[in-house]
């Protein structure tokens, strides 16, 4: 009996083999197909904080715990319930199964093992339908960073904000003092009068055209004109001038070549002031007929018109 038990066992299990062989392949196949081939033998190291109860106790009341144990619960009843409808739907016909010859009972038999066979299948389908994309879902929904982790990966690749932030601010206040520290080496500073604020500077035989020493907006401008006052810098209210200087004109740079004209009324101003105070005699007449380019004046080139003009 042994004997021919295990000469049937061989056999059986030469017959199932094919049936085997495709679980097998869908067994592996399947995570192929939704995440691609990742080996990792991370797996096989040994991990002692598995071990841990804390640890254990965590993930047990976890609410990924709950949804997984939700999820099997679900999984129970459908598959419990095809089962039961399976078995009750054929009851009857399995009660009369030992009143038939063998081979029909034996046929009948199987066609009622594949019918349930095929719900069961049916039913892990439907699962597989439902479980498989929230799966994928849940995947990148946990590849997902934080807010607090994008603001952290932004501070590692590109620095602290507010780090930055006062670095720019040093390095404007650094800039702002050299700036003022140039105002006592100008020539002139034409003002709008009170707005905006540039200070030139010429030197004849080493500058091609004057240049921009500093400039500034109200408190910045405030703070060129007292200092130009303490070293005794001309000052010239001109608002068109001064505000096409501080739009057209960098500090450190050339004036722009539509300015030539105008600049050198005022420098020959300057020239005229500068020598009244060494040598004396009257005051040189203020420039009033300083003609700037109308689409150089912000204010005319974005349609002003003074009150009263028609």
């Amino acid at each position: 009996m042994l004997a021919g038990l295990s000469g049937l066992s061989v056999d059986m299990l030469l017959a199932i083999s094919p049936l085997l062989a495709m679980v097998l392949v869908a067994t592996l196949g399947a995570p192929l197909l939704l995440s691609g081939w990742v080996w990792s033998g991370t797996a096989f190291a040994p991990d002692f904080a598995r071990l841990s109860p804390a640890r254990g106790l965590g993930n047990m009341f976890s609410s990924q715990s709950l949804v997984e144990l939700g999820k099997a619960i679900a999984k129970c009843l459908l598959l419990g319930g095809i089962g039961y409808w399976a078995l009750s739907s054929s009851w009857a016909e399995l009660q009369q199964l030992p009143a038939r010859d063998t081979g029909g009972a034996v046929a009948r038999v199987g066609v009622l093992v594949s019918t349930g066979f095929f719900a069961l299948v049916g039913g892990l389908v439907v699962v597989a339908l439902i479980d498989v994309p929230w799966q994928i879902w849940h995947y990148h929904d946990q590849l997902k960073m934080t807010r607090q982790e994008v603001v952290q990966e932004q501070r590692e690749m590109e620095g602290d904000p507010q780090l930055k932030a006062r670095i720019r601010s040093q390095q404007r206040e650094v800039a702002r003092r050299r700036m003022m520290s140039a105002v006592p080496t100008a020539d002139v500073i034409v003002t709008n009068p009170t707005h905006y604020a540039v200070a030139l500077q010429y030197r004849d035989g080493s500058m091609r055209a004057p240049q921009v020493v500093a400039k500034g907006m109200n408190l910045i401008a405030q703070r060129i004109r007292e200092i130009g006052a303490e070293h005794g810098v001309t000052v010239l209210e001109a608002p068109p001038l001064a505000r096409a200087l501080y739009r057209h004109a960098e500090i450190g740079s050339e004036i722009p070549p539509a300015l030539y004209t105008v600049v050198a009324q005022v420098l020959a101003y300057v020239f005229q002031v500068e020598r009244q105070r060494s040598a004396g005699g009257p005051a040189p007449a203020i420039p009033s007929d300083l003609a700037v380019p109308p689409e150089l004046d912000p204010l005319q080139a974005a349609g002003y018109r003074p009150e009263g003009a028609a």
